[in-house]
């Protein structure tokens, strides 16, 4: 009995060594992290010639994201490609042309959010909607789905006012909310 009580008394001893190697280990691992703008770096060198600003307390984590592969991408049609070039000015009629196409799908997003307020406000009835199926029985479920109705009502109104707001940007006159 003697042996498995010195047995029990070892494995802790490891465990408890085991945890503090740990913990040390974690430590050295953590090194000051410097900010300069969007881009971080443990270099200090480089972090004071940059001015950058060192980060307090947790850890930083930066995940590199993917550029979508070329071959994905539509070619512009019969499009000069200098245009579409960061800092290149877009010819007029392209610009016009754009201008129009967004036009096109704003207009068609609102007529489609309208559509769907319509139907949402007439299952909403007024904040008393029809009961269906186990809502009989189980009232919170009920209740529930009125409170889901009702934010999904002003969910959609606030895309209404958004696609609104954008069509104002491109010069054309925002619709009243109730109209169509």
């Amino acid at each position: 009995m003697h042996f498995f009580q010195r047995g029990k008394f070892m494995n802790h001893a490891l465990l408890i060594s085991l945890a503090a190697c740990l913990l040390v280990g974690n430590s050295f691992a953590q090194e000051r992290i410097y900010r300069c703008g969007n881009e971080y770096t443990n270099t200090v060198p480089s972090a004071q010639t940059k001015g950058c600003k060192l980060m307090e307390g947790g850890n930083v984590t930066v995940v590199q994201g993917t550029r979508p592969h070329a071959a994905q991408q539509k070619p512009a049609a019969a499009a000069p490609q200098a245009a579409s070039a960061p800092g290149q000015r877009v010819d007029a009629a392209d610009q016009k042309s754009r201008d129009s196409d967004a036009r096109q799908i704003l207009e068609l997003e609102l007529k489609k959010a309208q559509a769907r307020q319509e139907e949402l406000l007439r299952e909403y009835n007024n904040g008393e909607p029809e009961k269906q199926g186990s809502e009989a029985r189980n009232y919170q479920k009920y209740l529930d789905r009125v409170a889901e109705l009702k934010a999904s009502l002003a969910r959609n109104e606030s895309d209404m006012a958004g696609i609104r707001r954008e069509l104002g940007r491109l010069g054309v006159p925002a619709a009243a909310p109730g109209a169509k």
